[in-house]
């Protein structure tokens, strides 16, 4: 996705399932959620280990979230090889997520091709956090 689409994508959304999301402040996942919440995003948890984080009820799948719980970006930390699994989650959701989003590392070029065909963007091994503060920030001093 070039720029553009990802302001747009920014603009759009309203609720960013962060899959892999962890409880401890310390952690990425935990970082990235809380930046996006601090940013009007619902952040909805997605880990089975966790009942809450971030004042959001957490659930231990995508499929797992209520269909009526519209899902507009699935941002993922989780080993490149637990992609396909998410994927398929994310391709069975109704309404289907926007965007697939694998965080910095995260790599599964196969998925590309089959989220587009769905009609989902994608991205991999990029930082939706640090994206966000690079597209959204107003212009420095010039």
């Amino acid at each position: 996705m070039d720029d553009e689409a990802l302001r747009e994508m920014f603009r759009r959304a309203r609720t960013i399932a962060v899959v892999g999301m962890s409880g401890n402040p310390d952690r990425d996942s935990y970082e990235v959620g809380a930046y996006l919440k601090a940013h009007g995003y619902r952040v909805i948890p997605v880990n089975p280990a966790l009942t809450e984080a971030l004042g959001e009820r957490a659930y231990p799948s995508l499929a797992a979230i209520p269909p009526e719980t519209g899902v507009d970006v699935v941002d993922v930390f989780r080993r490149s090889e637990a992609v396909p699994a998410i994927v398929d989650e994310a391709l069975a959701r109704s309404p289907r997520p926007r965007v697939l989003w694998l965080q910095l590392t995260v790599r599964h070029p196969g998925s590309g091709p089959r989220l587009t065909e769905a009609g989902v963007g994608f991205v991999q091994d990029r930082c939706l956090m640090s994206e966000h503060r690079r597209l959204t920030s107003p212009p420095g001093p010039g």
